[in-house]
């Protein structure tokens, strides 16, 4: 694989994947790049080269056989293993993540969801328990976990981070409205609706000028 991929690379990936299991779940064996660029929007020569930055998976004269490519594509994305995850807010966007089906099957564990709302502690979320959060050191230090969802209000952000980062993890997705300051070997990646919405507004007057 490639030393460097650049992150449009990277943030094509996940599309590939699901486009290559939506074949194969269609019956199709193989597939051109001309037929999955027309699938994705991509011309055909964008395919290739997103697809020789990981190695060549394609064969002349036959194209790209969707199981093979699917697989390649899962290890590249690491979803080729099972990834254990816990939940920081059982508000609305941690209920959401907890009760999607697509997560486990893409090998993301969901193991706790930890909120400091007396009145969710103790429930559950689909078959997740709600934890306190002050026991969310203990656990932590008893689970091993690779995966963060940060979905607090936005003052305690930067207190939880900083705890879940003291505690050994590495890898956050964070959903809060807030510059986390983190060590230089903690991964984040944000989703920030507000933003979303705000960028398509924008795109929506552009097109009314």
């Amino acid at each position: 694989m490639a030393g460097y991929v650049s992150e449009a690379v990277i943030r094509r990936l996940p599309g590939y994947y699901r486009h290559l299991r939506e074949l194969e779940a269609e019956g199709v064996r193989q597939i051109s790049s001309q037929g999955l660029g027309e699938r994705m929007k991509l011309t055909a020569s964008q395919i290739r080269q997103d697809i020789n930055c990981f190695g060549g998976f394609g064969r002349q004269g036959y194209g790209y056989s969707v199981q093979e490519l699917r697989e390649h594509i899962g290890m590249i994305l690491g979803v080729d293993r099972v990834h254990r995850m816990v939940i920081l807010g059982g508000g609305n966007i941690g209920r959401a993540v907890a009760l999607s089906d697509s997560f486990p099957a893409n090998g993301f564990q969901t193991l706790a969801i930890f909120d400091a709302d007396p009145g969710k502690i103790g429930t559950t979320i689909g078959s997740i328990l709600v934890r306190d959060i002050e026991t969310l050191t203990d656990f932590l230090r008893e689970q091993p976990v690779d995966i963060a969802v940060l979905a607090v209000p936005p003052p305690q952000a930067q207190e939880v981070a900083d705890d879940l980062c003291r505690n050994g993890i590495t890898a956050i997705w964070n959903f809060v409205p807030a510059d986390l300051k983190l060590p230089p070997n903690t991964t984040v990646v944000n989703v920030h609706l507000e933003e979303g919405l705000e960028i398509l507004s924008f795109k929506m007057k552009q097109k009314e000028t």
